[in-house]
């Protein structure tokens, strides 16, 4: 018998912010000022895993450049 992992595809903007350990206005902010890209399904924001990484990326690229 094989088992499928289901892997999540969309998290929502609590779930974001949990993940990078910000808080929920914060994240809000983020996505409103399209730091973190998102899309609208219905009534809610959804952000797919990969602009987290996306985001993460480019905030410690931006951070290697101040050290530099």
């Amino acid at each position: 018998m094989t088992t499928t992992v289901i892997e999540r595809k969309w998290h929502s903007t609590t779930e974001v912010a949990e993940m990078l350990g910000f808080g929920l206005s914060k994240t809000k902010m983020l996505v409103l000022t399209g730091e973190i890209r998102s899309v609208k399904v219905g009534r809610n924001r959804r952000i797919p895993p990969a602009w987290v990484d996306e985001y993460i990326q480019r905030v410690s690229a931006d951070a290697e450049g101040w050290a530099a």
